[in-house]
């Protein structure tokens, strides 16, 4: 019987050191993945278009997306906007298209969000595609990113009150249609 030539051991053992430090290369160079807050930004959109809620995301090459919340919520900007826990869409520089899973109400209706458009270059303004209305609003109430709320949670007074409340007359509805 012949013996186990002792280079061989040698051999494996320096093989699985080498095998080892490269392994753990790789486990320590794999960076966090980035959050859809920081994507959002490299695409010219402000980062708070999205409530502080997303559980998870997934972006292709071709800019199609799917982001998931834990559960649907509301957050008030200039007007209250209802967030489905699923929202797709196309993201391109200084656009969402195809949007799926936004909507916003205007006098007690909801209409869906279709599309989101930034000025390029930037400015002050951000336009909300609503059916055939485009509607511009101050970029600066989406530059945080914002909590989610129930629907009903919050002032049910204040809400019944601006009910009840006359509206003030104004040319509002000539100005949803037009910008």
């Amino acid at each position: 019987m012949a013996s186990a030539n002792p280079n061989n051991h040698l051999r494996l053992s320096l093989l699985s050191v080498l095998l080892f430090l490269s392994l753990s290369e790789l486990s320590f160079s794999v960076r966090d993945p980035v959050s859809v807050y920081e994507i959002l930004p490299k695409y010219g959109l402000p980062s708070g278009l999205l409530p502080d809620s997303v559980t998870n995301y997934s972006l292709s090459d071709d800019g199609r997306f799917i982001v998931l919340l834990e559960k649907p919520c509301y957050i008030q900007f200039d007007y209250l906007v209802y967030y489905d826990k699923q929202i797709s869409g196309k993201l391109n520089y200084g656009s969402i298209t195809d949007l799926k899973g936004i909507e916003v109400q205007r006098f007690f209706l909801w209409f869906s969000v279709d599309e989101i458009k930034v000025d390029l270059p930037p400015s002050d303004s951000i336009y909300f595609q609503v059916g055939i209305i485009n509607k511009k609003l101050d970029v600066d109430q989406f530059k945080t990113v914002h909590s989610c709320r129930n629907k009903v949670s919050g002032s049910c007074g204040g809400f019944w009150n601006r009910i009840m409340e006359l509206p003030t007359p104004t040319d509002d509805i000539q100005m949803l249609i037009t910008e």
